[in-house]
């Protein structure tokens, strides 16, 4: 209330504001104003950024490229570990291939009908990862660029590279696809658990159609 009394008071020749006043009476926080020799007035940072941002353009200004300056930076660090990540995920993917192609491949098969088999492995990976193949991912987000995996998070990147890892590792030993996907679903959702505590319960369900090839 006592906000009112100044307010309607400012700008009259009487009226005088003082920090140590504004504090008794208004009860505010964030603000200390001492007498004596070691006294002075001190506020809270933002307060006191408040406070500087208006009385001069040029600190503001200031405020306002040095926010840009760390968001830029916090940015750029984010899309180095995404790539990183990206990168991890590609170079796992050819000790990937290389087991389809000596596990999987029958020398009669054409480069197309090859290219079928890497493509419904790749697939499974994302079915067991993202709950969806590729092609059922652009079919829901049509007129964005690239693949499922660029939309990927750091957790899902760091835990696909582990599944193409172990995938190979499961075509080696002979396991069929259907058996493989369960497990590597059940990897995934472990390895998702640990890394961001994230609520299986929403994971999307393998559809019945994929989960019993």
């Amino acid at each position: 209330m006592q906000f009112d009394t100044f307010r309607t008071e400012a700008g009259l020749n009487r009226f005088v504001m003082t920090p140590s006043k504004w504090v008794e009476h208004t009860a505010a926080i964030g603000n200390v104003s001492k007498a004596g020799r070691y006294g002075g007035t001190y506020a809270h940072s933002d307060i006191a950024m408040e406070f500087a941002s208006w009385i001069s353009a040029e600190f503001k200004l200031y405020l306002m490229k040095d926010y840009r300056r760390l968001k830029f930076d916090e940015n750029s660090r984010l899309s180095l570990s995404w790539n990183l990540n990206r990168e991890i995920s590609k170079l796992n993917y050819r000790v990937h291939t290389d087991a389809i192609q000596q596990n999987l491949l029958p020398p009669d098969l054409t480069r197309e009908q090859q290219s079928f088999v890497y493509a419904d492995e790749a697939d499974m990976l994302n079915v067991a990862l993202f709950g969806m193949t590729a092609a059922q991912w652009r079919a829901q987000n049509q007129g964005r660029k690239g693949n499922i995996r660029d939309y990927a998070s750091l957790q899902q990147l760091l835990v696909l590279s582990n599944m193409e890892s172990y995938n190979a590792l499961l075509i080696e030993q002979k396991h069929p696809q259907a058996e493989r996907l369960q497990m590597l679903r059940q990897m995934a959702i472990r390895q998702l658990q640990v890394l961001s505590s994230l609520d299986v319960t929403n994971l999307p369900s393998i559809p019945p159609s994929i989960g019993n090839d």
